[in-house]
């Protein structure tokens, strides 16, 4: 793909808008697509983090932060990659919260971030593929939601010590669902498991009968559903449901959502599942600052926050918006030495960076980075009673 603005290039715009009253983000993000109902909170807690840097008026001297929003479509990667050169060439931005899902992640990251020197920093794309040591970043690519690796290790431990010891897998054939399907298979096998089958499926079809009767030939304790909430997932859950394969379901992350509740309630009770979560106090925090303005339990909605605030703070202690200078801080400000800081405390992060201090970000999620630029990680456990998500506990 075409190099449509070189380092140089965007050397000159990094100072354009140093002198300007604004810095702008991009927050790639599906807004269709088999996520979308997760994005408006997501995108939400992003602008979250910029409104409260904006407000404090310490931000690299007074300036402003302003979103620009684009749409991944979570699946679509040339419309992923237009929308990011668009951010780029059009409208300016100096580094991208996102995108979302794994593939369009690494594609952007590719095609668009490396050849343009742009920071990217997703709160929410899982692939293992897209690791430090399996991707060559250039140090412009970080995460804070973990790898897919540690999710399938998660997933297993749930299910074996939930008594489950036979599952059949469905997943959506793409990046996300090829790498937790083989990541889960791998950690329940070792655990004792057995699945007996594992199988993809595709999003966008009518009819998922035959999909769901070669799982229920296979058999198992349980339908573990590795797809999206609003596509495929959903649409094999149904057809599992309305021909009794499977009574009870395990869901990762991109299953689980207010929607689950509202389509199919108290018929799946008694199912299992986790998403990228914790229980610690910066998460109790980001909760009251939301309020009731939009769903702060949502998944990846702690992600999206910590993303953006993670951009900002190492452009305040780079004392610049260039990418080139803030890429390399991005590591220092999110983990220790320094003083730590958690949702609601950006204003007091600013002034300490400013003053030549260091911070230590906590955030929503208990951040720490490794890697480097990936998510040590913590996840939500669940289970569905009274057609409820209820949380169980936090690993």
């Amino acid at each position: 793909m075409k190099k449509l603005v070189m380092v140089s290039a965007l050397s000159v715009m990094a100072t354009s808008a140093t002198q300007a009253d604004d810095v702008k983000i991009g927050v790639l993000l599906g807004y269709t697509g088999p996520i979308e109902s997760f994005t408006p909170q997501m995108s939400s807690s992003a602008e979250l983090a910029m409104k409260e840097v904006s407000d404090t008026g310490l931000f690299l001297g007074g300036q402003t932060v302003t979103s620009v929003r684009g749409d991944s479509t979570c699946v679509d990667t040339p419309a992923a990659t237009a929308a990011a050169e668009r951010m780029i060439t059009a409208d300016g931005v100096m580094g991208i919260m996102g995108a979302d899902c794994s593939g369009v992640t690494g594609a952007v990251l590719q095609n668009v971030a490396l050849p343009n020197g742009i920071v990217m920093i997703s709160p929410s794309a899982t692939s293992p593929g897209l690791s430090h040591t399996n991707n060559e970043d250039q140090g412009l690519f970080f995460r804070t939601a973990p790898s897919d690796a540690r999710q399938g290790e998660v997933m297993a431990d749930i299910l074996i010590e939930d008594g489950v010891k036979s599952v059949a897998v469905s997943y959506t054939n793409n990046d996300y669902g090829k790498a937790l399907a083989e990541t889960f298979e791998a950690a329940f096998n070792a655990v004792g498991g057995e699945v007996t089958l594992s199988a993809g499926h595709e999003d966008g079809k009518g009819d998922y009968s035959a999909e769901v009767g070669a799982l229920a030939a296979a058999g198992g304790d349980r339908l573990v559903l590795i797809g999206y909430l609003d596509q495929g997932g959903s649409g094999v859950l149904r057809a599992a449901l309305d021909s009794g394969a499977f009574e009870t379901f395990h869901f990762p992350d991109g299953m689980i959502g207010s929607m689950l509740e509202e389509n199919f309630g108290s018929e799946i009770n008694g199912s299992t599942g986790q998403h990228p979560g914790t229980d610690s106090d910066g998460q109790a925090m980001l909760v009251e600052m939301v309020g009731d303005a939009f769903d702060a339990t949502s998944a990846y909605v702690p992600e999206s926050y910590d993303a953006t605030a993670l951009i900002l703070l190492a452009m305040q202690a780079a004392n610049s918006s260039a990418p080139s200078d803030y890429k390399d801080h991005v590591m220092a400000v999110a983990n220790a030495p320094g003083e730590q800081i958690f949702p609601g405390e950006l204003g007091k992060a600013l002034e300490i960076l400013a003053e030549g201090g260091e911070i230590d970000y906590v955030g929503a999620t208990a951040v720490e980075l490794i890697g480097p630029g990936e998510s040590a990680g913590n996840f939500r456990q669940i289970v569905v009673e009274g057609g409820k998500i209820t949380t169980v506990s936090y690993r």
